[in-house]
């Protein structure tokens, strides 16, 4: 009873703050226009959406997650039941003037908040590579490709299948089928890493067999969905499987996962023990793991196998 009440009264609480924040900027945001200055020219404006946009995600976010919690679920269900609710199915359709003035389509506006949350993404990587223990996945590897594989294949199947007994009224184009059923068995076989790294965080299996499992298994899941996208692309974009730009993309990978296993580790390594020994500065280590993050992340980037 005590718990219930608890949680009843987080989300009171939350619903009060998540609402007073909202009537709060919607009237800033008509007072401004009132004035008759654009956010994207007005000092400050931007700005103050943008923290205005970071304050609500982080209350609803941190709230829902906390209720999930306290029923024995992982806070990223709470995290993504709220980015529903703040989104266009809720708040937009309650109170839509309000969710696109705090919410802005404008370029800049979602320009910031992408930053952040692709930063954040980073972040959530950084700490699960660092956490992972690379002997076990090799001890495990023919195991986990097993999984990957399979849960690449089946989805994929049972989503192209889909595709072909749809209604013509719910395909983009009739008469591609196949496109259709390429893309819909993607985005059925393919798992988001970011989530599942923080499920298995939150649920303190990083530790533990299963957890290097399941996050190794998410991680080959996310390379071969990149690959099947590029695929997927290239035939709905010329008609046919281009061979060359598939085979490029297939070789980088390799050598990327080549040069991370082997030299990249030491080179790590070295960089790290060299920040230490010769930066006097707070928190010069840190600082280089997440240059090295950077780097790595724009190498992943410019190949094409994971857009944050």
């Amino acid at each position: 009873m005590n718990s219930q009440a608890s949680t009843r009264s987080i989300v009171k609480m939350l619903l009060v703050c998540a609402l007073g924040l909202v009537v709060a900027t919607a009237n800033w945001a008509a007072e401004a226009a009132t004035a008759g200055v654009k956010a994207s020219g007005m000092g400050g404006s931007a700005e103050g959406t943008f923290v205005a946009e970071i304050v609500l995600l982080l209350l609803v976010g941190r709230g829902l997650g906390e209720v999930m919690q306290r029923y024995g679920q992982p806070a990223i269900m709470g995290q993504l039941i709220g980015s529903i609710l703040l989104g266009p199915s809720l708040f937009g359709w309650l109170w839509p003037s309000a969710q696109h003035l705090i919410f802005s389509s404008d370029p800049a506006q979602k320009g910031m908040i992408d930053a952040v949350s692709q930063l954040g993404i980073l972040m959530l990587l950084l700490l699960t590579g660092m956490e992972t223990d690379l002997r076990l996945v090799r001890r495990v590897g023919a195991a986990c490709f097993s999984i990957s594989v399979t849960g690449v294949v089946i989805p994929f199947i049972c989503g192209f299948a889909l595709a072909q007994f749809l209604p013509d009224s719910l395909l983009p184009d009739p008469t591609q089928r196949v496109v259709a059923g390429l893309f819909l068995g993607t985005a059925m076989s393919i798992s988001s890493v970011k989530i599942v790294a923080m499920v298995v965080r939150e649920m303190n299996f990083m530790r533990r067999n299963l957890g290097q499992v399941i996050i190794s298994s998410a991680i080959i899941e996310d390379t071969i969905g990149w690959l099947i996208i590029a695929v997927t692309f290239g035939i709905a974009t010329n008609g046919r499987l281009e061979l060359v730009p598939l085979v490029t993309t297939v070789a980088e990978v390799a050598l990327f996962m080549v040069f991370s296993f082997t030299l990249g580790r030491r080179l790590v390594f070295t960089l790290i023990r060299w920040s230490n020994d010769v930066f006097r500065s707070e928190y010069a280590v840190i600082t280089a793991i997440l240059i090295i993050m950077g780097v790595m992340a724009l190498i992943t980037n410019l190949i094409g196998v994971l857009r944050c």
